[in-house]
């Protein structure tokens, strides 16, 4: 059984991939937590804290600071954690997203679907393929990334850049929401949400947005995205 995401969205979502590794100053999930408020102060929808080097301890002392910092927006800003249910599910985070290496989404779903986690609890999946989003759906998860769109270098290892026009393809052969995911960024986001994708996930155009500290450009950029439908 699907999760509520997989019902219309009024809006597109945008979600912030997190990756202190790559912050220009301090990579301290206290220097982290700063861009995750600044990005809630620009309107992201979702922030998939996706830390793979932390301790589950660390890992779920940074997620519960997150979700405390969305829930001073309630309705808003939703915590998905990478891989780590039992952090999620500890943290009381909106998800958990799995990917090419995770446990398989169907047997996750199940699990969560049979009571052990709130029933608007998400699934999320990343695919690399038509077939791979179609699977997503069948094993009933929330929604799924799908890319890389653009060239990037976090997505290298996953091939080279599907394009917006497989991306339209994807949107319309499966009913679960498609997040469009590698490369996106401020002049081509659109792109994205106009060829059917549901929403964007970015790391740099968000983490690494010049003023992110006041939030000013990167607002304008989100209220642009959310402007689309």
């Amino acid at each position: 059984m699907p999760a509520k995401a997989s019902q219309p969205i009024a809006r597109p979502i945008v979600c912030y991939v997190t990756d202190r590794k790559a912050l220009s100053g301090e990579k301290t999930p206290s220097a982290l937590l700063d861009k995750i408020r600044a990005a809630a102060a620009a309107g992201v929808d979702w922030v998939q804290v996706r830390e793979k080097d932390l301790s589950a301890r660390e890992l779920l002392a940074l997620v519960r600071e997150a979700v405390a910092l969305g829930s001073d927006r309630p309705g808003s800003m939703q915590m998905i954690v990478n891989d780590r249910l039992d952090v999620a599910l500890a943290a009381g985070s909106a998800g958990v997203h799995l990917g090419h290496a995770s446990v398989p989404a169907r047997d996750v779903v199940r699990w969560c679907r049979a009571g052990n986690a709130p029933a608007d609890f998400l699934v999320g999946v990343s695919c690399h393929s038509l077939e791979g989003a179609q699977e997503a759906e069948s094993a009933g998860a929330s929604y799924t990334y799908f890319g890389p769109i653009y060239e990037t270098p976090s997505k290298i290892p996953f091939g080279k850049p599907h394009g917006v026009e497989e991306l339209a393809h994807v949107a319309k052969a499966v009913r679960i929401p498609v997040i469009a995911i590698g490369g996106v960024n401020e002049s081509n986001a659109a792109e994205c949400i106009r060829a059917g994708a549901t929403g964007i996930a970015a790391i740099r155009m968000i983490q690494d947005a010049s003023d992110v500290d006041n939030a000013a450009a990167l607002k304008k950029v989100i209220e642009a995205i959310h402007g689309l439908r």
